[in-house]
């Protein structure tokens, strides 16, 4: 049930709207005058505001501007007599929700109501999605190794430099590079990310360059490529050492000119694009092996940035338990679950072979396997290998 604060100096009119509201089922506190109102406004949580313009201690502009400063998502419907027309106009021009003349026509009033309260509730899942997609993009720990990474990547993401990220499967690559891309100066441009292992070789050249229409047999229609979609912001090649020796090649084209060409095509196209890479495997060794190009890796590493095994951290491990639990927890609608001391002990010696990936998998079966509080037990009996 929406709260809904109604500010207004005339009586009857404040009467009118709580009846009307009321009725419709929402909970009203009214006020009559702007002091009266931001003090309410500022000591309780409103949906929706019902605001008149002219008012004797503070006038509804007054009270929208301050209003705004204390909680600007939350939306202000002007109330305005037929003289303060280019007012109202004026308040929704500084923010205002939109206004409504008096005598409020009650359609009218109701339509505008449940349209700022569809919004109010847009903006608050929003929020609140945008909260669950920063928490699990952070970064946990302050051992050794991952403070060194970030301490890299605050002087490397303000720059364009290209960035090679290795490590082993699960170890967090992908969130090295988000990070560095949340924290540059693209970031409000797109990151495209291309998982190079899971494309065929045949068709990984059309996936980064795009291709015109009837360049091949399946080619029916013209497409964009991950480079051109990218335009703008960061480009993650993910298991960049899986590509085939033909793409190399186009993409050490495109790294060295700012420019590539559709399969099919023969024109140029530029591009200006941040290009981020990682791979589980040793790039000098596929070198050695004529599975890499060597001038690519060079113009790839520019920096090169190694996130280790959570076996190579395991004093990250509690703080990374504690933070799956609550990311969950989350995920399932159920309070947090507190863990033993001794579980954790069980699991910082527990050997990751498939690191963080591997430790969120264990954290959320042991919140669907065990009680009230993980034990040692637990640990036992759902994550350590059977003698």
């Amino acid at each position: 049930m929406a709260n809904i604060l109604i500010i207004d100096d005339e009586k009857s009119i404040r009467k009118t709207l709580t009846e009307i509201l009321s009725y419709e089922g929402y909970k009203i506190d009214e006020a009559g005058d702007g002091e009266e109102g931001l003090k309410k406004y500022t000591d309780k949580e409103y949906d929706v505001v019902l605001c008149d313009i002219k008012m004797p201690k503070m006038d509804g502009i007054e009270f929208l501007d301050k209003a705004k400063d204390v909680n600007p998502d939350v939306p202000v419907i002007m109330i305005s007599g037929h003289g303060n027309v280019d007012t109202a106009v004026e308040a929704v021009k500084k923010g205002a929700y939109d206004y409504i003349s008096k005598p409020p026509d009650l359609n009218r009033l109701l339509i505008t109501l449940r349209n700022a309260l569809d919004k109010q509730s847009l903006v608050t899942e929003t929020k609140v999605l945008k909260r669950k997609v920063g928490k699990a993009l952070e970064m946990i720990g302050d051992s050794g190794p991952i403070n060194k990474i970030k301490d890299t990547i605050e002087k490397v993401a303000p720059t364009d430099a290209r960035v090679l990220i290795t490590g082993e499967n699960g170890v967090g690559k992908e969130l090295v590079a988000r990070w560095i891309h949340e924290k540059s100066n693209r970031n409000n441009g797109p990151m495209v990310e291309v998982n190079c292992a899971a494309i065929p070789g045949e068709l990984i050249e059309s996936e980064l360059f795009g291709h015109e229409k009837g360049s091949f047999t399946s080619a029916i229609k013209q497409r964009i490529g991950k480079f051109e979609t990218a335009n703008g912001g960061t480009l993650f090649l993910d298991e960049i050492g899986d590509m085939s020796l033909s793409a190399q090649a186009k993409v050490l084209r495109a790294l060295q000119e700012g420019k590539i060409t559709r399969v099919g095509a023969d024109k140029d196209i530029s591009v200006d694009v941040r290009v981020i890479a990682a791979t589980n495997k040793d790039l000098l060794k596929e070198v050695d092996e004529k599975k890499f190009r060597l001038d690519l890796y060079h113009r790839l590493g520019v920096i090169i940035i190694h996130v280790p095994s959570l076996n190579e951290r395991r004093d990250d491990v509690p703080s990374l338990v504690d933070h799956f639990l609550d990311i969950v927890a989350g995920n399932y609608g159920q309070p947090k679950k507190q863990i033993d001391d001794d579980a954790i002990e069980a699991l910082k010696n527990y050997n990751w072979t498939g690191n963080i990936r591997e430790l969120r998998n264990v954290v959320e079966r042991l919140i669907i396997l065990s009680g009230k509080t993980i034990t040692l037990e637990d640990v036992q009996n759902y994550v350590l290998p059977r003698k």
